[in-house]
């Protein structure tokens, strides 16, 4: 009976021996599926095969199995994943009971306070992120187009209006909601663009990722803000799905045929926007569209009094757009010179 032991034993450890450790984490297949299994701690000592009492857990790796620990089972110091309830801070601020993730890395998630000490609660952006908009800039300023690449720009910009006012008309809630996810994405291809040819080149970019990023970034907020006001309907969403992987390619393409094009370009979408900004502003002293209370996520990125409305929103916004105007406007100058963007220093911050 003790030989037999014995060689089980013996032909257990040689398994165990053999057993490949490179992928701890994945699941085995054919052997473990998604969940560990126990098994009985086998402890050599002399002749004699001893069972262990204790247990240890069994997780399957891609070339077999790997015990993941020999602690005892009815050990006071034995370590426990547990999710604690807890109230989450969401992007939308939602106050739902939601499980904290537990992180085995140990990054702890990290808590910001106000001004006022009172606990922030997003995660989408901090306090150091927000800022207030500068209202006195001049909303007239257009770049008269007198380059072939320039009138192509202008008026390819102006073909886009087109079908844009016959679809949302006056609706303009819905309008900027659906302007902001195309905004958002000239910023990250012209910044992911220019941090590969940093990469490549091994060289700086003068600062103008970060602005281009922090354009991107900028123009989401402003969806995120709109989606509180108006909520897309599920054709509005298709749209939004269809347009947004035409103009992504289109303007990958454009601004690696062209960047002085695709800066120019942007430059002529945002001088629509701040048209469409001042639109909804008309209506909204009409009174054709309800001047709600500003959405929270508003007060807080733009620094807003309490009682701000939504015209206050719709002015800050407006203030990024013609911001964003000149950042454009004037990286298509820096191109059409000659140069090149790291040669001149970016507007990082200019909102």
């Amino acid at each position: 009976m003790m030989m037999a032991s014995r060689g089980g034993g013996v032909k257990l450890a040689s398994s165990m021996i053999l057993v490949s450790r490179s992928f701890s984490t994945a699941i085995s297949r054919g052997m473990i599926a998604k969940e560990a299994v126990t098994a009985k701690a086998v402890e050599f000592h002399g002749d004699v095969v001893r069972k262990n009492i204790g247990e240890f857990w069994v997780r399957g790796s891609v070339f077999g199995v790997r015990h993941g620990s020999t602690m005892s089972f009815g050990e006071k110091d034995q370590q426990k994943v547990e999710m604690k309830q807890t109230q989450p801070v969401a992007e939308g601020g939602d106050k739902e009971e939601k499980k904290e993730i537990a992180s085995y890395w140990g990054v702890p998630p990290s808590r910001v306070t106000k001004e006022d000490g009172a606990e922030w609660k997003w995660n989408c952006f901090r306090p150091w992120e927000t800022y207030s908009a500068d209202l006195s800039i001049d909303l007239k300023k257009h770049h008269v187009p007198a380059t072939f690449l320039d009138k192509m720009a202008y008026w390819m910009v102006k073909a886009l209006r087109f079908p844009t006012d016959l679809f949302f008309q006056r609706r303009y809630g819905c309008r900027a909601m659906m302007l902001e996810t195309v905004a958002a994405v000239p910023g990250m291809v012209g910044g992911m663009l220019l941090h590969c040819k940093s990469l490549r080149r091994f060289e700086h970019s003068g600062g103008w990722i970060k602005t281009l990023l922090d354009e991107a970034e900028n123009e989401r907020m402003h969806l995120m803000t709109f989606m509180e006001v108006a909520k897309p309907r599920w054709y509005e969403r298709a749209l939004v799905i269809t347009v947004q992987g035409v103009f992504l390619n289109a303007y990958f393409l454009g601004y690696i045929i062209s960047p002085k094009f695709a800066h120019r370009m942007v430059g002529y979408l945002e001088e629509e926007a701040i048209h469409s900004y001042t639109e909804f502003l008309k209506e909204l002293d009409k009174g054709n569209i309800e001047n709600v209370p500003a959405p929270a996520i508003a007060v807080d990125y733009w620094r807003l009094p309490p009682d701000a409305t939504l015209r206050d929103v719709v002015l800050v916004v407006r203030a990024d757009e013609a911001h964003h105007r000149d950042v454009n406007h004037f990286a298509s100058d820096i191109h059409y010179q000659g140069r090149e963007l790291k040669e001149a220093p970016a507007p990082i911050g200019y909102h």
